[in-house]
């Protein structure tokens, strides 16, 4: 059994069509295990959509359907099968495939640039700094971002690193500097779409 964490990565082309909604399910090879009910997508090298997994089914590949495909944003199952064949070389039929459906439950590609924290939670905000930017940042940002992922809150990480929530004002500091490095990157909108 593989496991999927916080994020899970497609293609840059299918991120518009999940951004449209026509993409609602990836399928994956082997048994897949997503360990949180919320998930960021990335696609082309930046984060486009917070997700909710709504249903996970495990099937051999002989099993998938018409609908699987479609649901998966393809036109039908001939074309998901050769797409399959094409990611991961050999595919039997009695392989095993997680088909992860989902709902987009906050776009990330228009984002409210008015908001401090651009609509989005210091947790979020905490997770696509870690994946985007840890090369750029010192080791104290990383383990305050790393603290604020591990509670949930910015009251939380300040408890647990400072052991008061006086210092909360320090953390605000981190997410509002990694939010513009962010933006500066191109990573996050830098203006509302």
């Amino acid at each position: 059994m593989k496991y999927l964490g916080r994020h899970i990565m497609v293609k840059g082309e299918y991120g518009k069509l999940i951004l449209e909604g026509k993409k609602v399910a990836t399928i994956r090879l082997g048994k897949v295990r997503p360990r949180y009910k919320e998930m960021v997508v990335h696609g082309g090298g930046r984060p486009l959509a917070k997700i909710e997994i709504t249903n996970v089914t495990y099937k051999r590949v002989h099993e998938l359907t018409e609908e699987d495909a479609k649901k998966d944003g393809f036109r039908d199952l001939k074309e998901l099968l050769s797409h399959l064949k094409k990611v991961y070389g050999r595919l039997r039929d009695d392989d095993w495939v997680t088909i992860i459906e989902f709902k987009v439950i906050q776009r990330l590609d228009y984002l409210p640039v008015e908001d401090p924290y651009m609509g989005l939670k210091p947790v979020d905000i905490a997770r696509i700094a870690l994946r985007y930017l840890s090369k750029e940042l010192s080791e104290d940002e990383k383990r305050i971002l790393i603290a604020l992922t591990r509670t949930g809150s910015i009251r939380g990480a300040a408890i647990e690193l400072y052991k008061t929530i006086e210092k909360r004002g320090r953390i605000r500091r981190v997410l509002k500097k990694v939010i513009e490095m962010l933006k500066n990157k191109g990573i996050l909108p830098a203006t509302r779409g």
